[in-house]
């Protein structure tokens, strides 16, 4: 059941009636490999969204125009890797029932595998497109199927071919990249090429992922798996120029880890890629 959170992401107080977008919060960390405390994020991202403005200079959009429903955090079973992605796609297919767009903050990225599922059983010509530092491509991680190193290729399990995008790329196995060769559309180190990807998909659902970590930990130091070598937010916010025109139906942003940066640089940054996002897809 739906109901208003108690704390809401600044601005996010609108009825769920009258939201076209609903928050929601996955936190979830029990496959992080390497540095765990995402599920710390949605919270942390929450408290600290009243450090902003509700206006963004950069659209010329404010939050108080646009109606955004939080529905607040899961309670997801952290023994149970089953259990917590049986929730979030069952979250995410109930706001997609009500012809709303989910838009989920995460936790690690495994969160992202049931809430596209939830959307391709809504939309079968969904594609994803994906920001991040890491392929995600492997079949499997230490044994596991289900994990933050896996999330992509369980979703190219039923998505197919060519309806992945990746962009930010520049960490994975060899073998990651000689599968994202034969099976998506990878974009090494930068967001270059999303021109183009975005004029070919302009008629498409689109489910939009962003793992923080795409930007360079110079900016964002507070994820578990930082890699040197990403961009920075100036870029971030022109790439919104071309996410704006397409038809997003749902999106996620995830793998922001507050505990790792004690000076809160990368939650505010978090907290301004949310806002941004509500504004450029309202």
């Amino acid at each position: 059941m739906l109901q208003p959170n108690v704390e809401t992401f600044i601005a996010c107080d609108a009825s769920l009636e009258e939201a076209s977008t609903v928050l929601f919060g996955a936190p979830y960390d029990s496959t992080t490999s390497y540095r765990p405390g995402t599920r710390f994020a949605s919270k942390a991202i929450r408290g600290e969204s009243f450090g902003l403005e509700t206006y963004s200079p950069y659209q010329d959009k404010d939050l108080e125009d646009i109606k955004v429903f939080d529905s607040g955090d899961l309670e997801l079973s952290f023994g149970r890797v089953d259990l917590a992605l049986a929730d979030i796609r069952k979250r995410a297919a109930e706001i997609l029932a009500l012809n709303k767009r989910p838009f989920m903050i995460g936790g690690e990225h495994l969160v992202t595998l049931p809430a596209v599922e939830a959307a391709f059983e809504k939309y079968p010509d969904l594609q994803v497109i994906q920001f991040d530092a890491h392929t995600d491509l492997r079949d499997d991680y230490l044994d596991a199927k289900l994990s933050h190193a896996t999330v992509i290729r369980r979703i190219h399990d039923f998505l197919g071919d060519g309806k992945i995008h990746q962009f930010g790329i520049r960490s994975g196995e060899r073998a990651e990249f000689q599968f994202a060769k034969a099976h998506t559309n990878l974009h090494k180190y930068s967001l270059a090429g999303l021109k183009e990807t975005v004029a070919a998909l302009k008629d498409t659902p689109i489910y939009l992922t962003i793992d923080l970590d795409v930007f360079d930990p110079a900016a964002f130091p507070g994820t578990g798996t930082p890699e040197a070598g990403g961009i920075f937010f100036m870029e971030f916010i022109e790439s919104l120029k071309l996410l704006s025109q397409l038809n997003i139906v749902a999106l996620d942003v995830n793998e922001l880890s507050p505990a790792l940066d004690q000076s809160g640089a990368s939650t505010a940054l978090a907290c301004k890629v949310v806002r941004e996002l509500l504004l450029a897809i309202n």
